[in-house]
């Protein structure tokens, strides 16, 4: 737990005269930079994000700044005789995942999920953010998966008022009222999910004290890149060798799906690089339906080939008239 001697502007890089906006940007920056997602295993890493979120915590809240600039490293008992002890930090961001959201603009995801936004006399329970990655053939069929995380509850020693007996620091705590604890849930994941997607699952986030209602969890959804498959909104693509004589002669090839394999005319004539298009074989929607498959031919060629089979090929090359170099057009 970082301590209470240290000077938040300095944790955050900022000066004293820093406006809102500042305090939030700076804070943002460096919370990417040492988020325990992004630096595993760093116990360094999460003393600083620790620390960052505890003068967050103070800065962005107008009342605590004013008192903290006041009375300094004492500034959560000072006035407690008139006001009694403050209220347990609810607002900042928990368990969040900067990777899931591609480099877009960081203040709509704050205002998106909730993490940006204090409630610093609320009794409810924390927004958890989390990030589920799942397999294309799960995206496109649904169905439950288990998920391990790390939620932030009250503190069951002090009940979250962050002192004990005689105004003393709560050992469990450290002052900060809430506690770190892992938990699994079950979640089912609809069929037709799609990469950047979210869930929102009430009442999973961290538990509220008093008896408040529980925090949501905000569910991040994640694809893994596919071996075979590439994705296009609803459609699928993926590339297909066909030897040399069933791209000119035409033929019927098996094809990969999601499902399963199926059967493919390749017409004559076929060129590589030609997309064909399977209609219905690409991902389920969420609203019915589905989208199409798209294979891309490749043409094969033998690396080597036996005496017969180069036998005909030189007979091909006398017999045949095409020149390749000349597209569409055969040689005198």
């Amino acid at each position: 737990m970082a301590t209470q001697t240290r000077d938040y502007y300095n944790v955050l890089g900022v000066s004293r005269a820093a406006t809102e906006a500042e305090v939030k940007t700076a804070y943002r920056k460096l919370a990417r930079q040492y988020h325990p997602d992004l630096n595993p295993n760093d116990k360094a890493a999460e003393e600083k994000f620790k620390e960052l979120q505890e003068a967050y915590g103070v800065l962005s809240d107008p009342e605590n700044r004013k008192k903290y600039d006041q009375y300094g490293a004492n500034w959560r008992v000072a006035g407690e005789a008139r006001a009694g002890p403050p209220p347990p930090p609810t607002g900042g961001p928990v368990d969040f995942d900067f990777g899931a959201f591609d480099g877009g603009d960081l203040g709509d995801i704050f205002e998106m999920f909730g993490g940006g936004r204090r409630r610093p006399r609320s009794n409810r329970g924390r927004d958890v953010e989390a990030t589920l990655e799942l397999s294309l053939e799960d995206a496109h069929r649904g169905g439950r998966h288990t998920l391990q995380l790390q939620t932030v509850d009250v503190c069951p020693t002090c009940g979250g008022a962050g002192v004990v007996a005689d105004d003393a620091v709560c050992p469990t705590c450290g002052g900060a009222g809430r506690v770190a604890r892992p938990k699994t849930i079950e979640v089912n994941i609809p069929a037709g999910v799609r990469d950047g997607g979210a869930l929102r699952l009430a009442g999973q986030g961290g538990a509220g004290a008093a008896g408040a209602p529980s925090g949501d969890l905000f569910l991040r959804l994640r694809l893994r890149q596919h071996p075979i498959f590439t994705v296009n909104q609803d459609d699928l693509e993926v590339t297909l060798p066909v030897a040399p004589w069933e791209a000119v002669l035409g033929a019927r090839v098996p094809v990969p799906t999601l499902d399963g394999q199926v059967e493919m005319t390749v017409p004559a004539g076929a060129q590589a690089g030609q997309r064909l298009r399977l209609r219905g074989q690409g991902l389920n929607r969420r609203g019915g339906g589905r989208g199409d498959l798209y294979v891309r031919l490749s043409v094969a060629v033998p690396k080597a080939v036996g005496e017969e089979e180069r036998r005909l090929y030189e007979e091909l090359r006398r017999a045949s008239g095409f020149d390749p170099r000349v597209p569409g057009r055969a040689t005198t």
